[in-house]
């Protein structure tokens, strides 16, 4: 691949080095606004910033708030890791990759609220780039994507939740949402429940085939979407009073999400087996959770709406 000359250093610089420095840049600018409005929305703790190091190189920021007003427990985290061999999370779909160099650059949050009424939300953004100078040239492909997972659901917000995630795909293809809404539904499944972790939102990965401009702007996109689709929930949700009965509920359904970030979650997979740092791979774990031998919803309750309304596929918005 062709190269051009760094200035500040004499060297020259990789057009794959070319491609992760916006999005380096993209990346932290993302986590800093994030973190900016979670704290101005929770309104009483702040993030504590840890600077960490990779062992086999690269390293990251992680941001967590604990114990605040309305969200018990929040992660967002930044990481740029690269190494000599990708895992083999990242190559099950493309075992011809392995044993490439690679690089890794990512931004994940998970936000637990305090109040069960507000859902916890996931999003990750994430590129990845195998090294040029092992095997051929240089391959690169984006991932990411948003998903809601509430405990008392309300019909508006699962709406306004999915109508954000249509806005990021309108310009670039009629069918985009479509397939990534679809995506994200079968991805965030938990096969030994026979149940969605929640009610969707967008899910990609392997993203290039339109070019990388095109791609990053996607991805530009739905960083972007993240807040606005976000904290109007919360901003609706936090005040709704609750007790015990909806505590225990939401600590129980939370279980749900342990079990599928341990068992099927490909980013904290990629995190483990690339060595990476285990308190910020983890940090998306509840601060609280419980589990109960074969729980089930009295009929006709709010959590039996829960189960059977929304934790299944379903097409929320009418055809545009």
């Amino acid at each position: 691949m062709g190269k051009r000359k760094n200035h500040q250093t004499g060297k020259s610089m990789s057009e794959q080095q070319q491609t992760i420095e916006p999005v380096k840049h993209y990346l932290n600018g993302l986590q800093d606004r994030i973190v900016g409005a979670l704290e101005r929305t929770d309104g009483r703790a702040k993030f504590r910033v840890d600077e960490w190091q990779r062992p086999g190189g690269g390293g990251g920021r992680s941001r967590v708030l604990s114990g605040g007003a309305v969200f018990e427990q929040a992660g967002v985290s930044y990481s740029h890791v690269f190494g000599d061999s990708m895992p083999a999370s990242a190559t099950k779909t493309r075992p011809e990759l392995a044993g490439r160099g690679f690089q890794a650059l990512g931004v994940s949050l998970v936000l637990h609220p305090l109040n069960p009424y507000v859902p916890t939300t996931h999003a990750n953004f994430r590129f990845f780039s195998t090294d040029e100078k092992k095997g051929g040239d240089a391959v690169w492909w984006f991932g990411g994507g948003f998903d809601l997972t509430p405990y008392y659901a309300f019909h508006d917000d699962v709406i306004h939740w999915h109508r954000k995630a249509r806005e990021v795909c309108l310009p670039f293809g009629d069918d985009w949402y479509s397939k990534y809404k679809k995506w994200c539904d079968e991805y965030f499944y938990l096969k030994h429940r026979n149940e969605t972790r929640g009610v969707g939102g967008l899910f990609f990965d392997d993203l290039n085939e339109p070019g990388f401009a095109r791609s990053f702007a996607f991805v530009k996109a739905a960083g972007d979407q993240f807040l606005p689709a976000y904290l109007p929930i919360v901003e609706a949700r936090k005040d709704h009073p609750y007790g015990e009965r909806e505590r225990e509920f939401q600590l129980y359904r939370r279980g749900r999400y342990v079990e599928f970030n341990l068992l099927y979650d490909r980013g904290t997979l990629f995190g483990l087996q690339s060595g990476g740092r285990t308190e910020s791979i983890l940090m998306s774990l509840p601060p609280r959770v419980r589990w109960e031998y074969d729980w089930r919803p009295a009929p006709g309750s709010a959590e039996a709406v829960l189960y059977d309304q929304y934790l299944r596929p379903r097409d929320w918005l009418p055809p545009d």
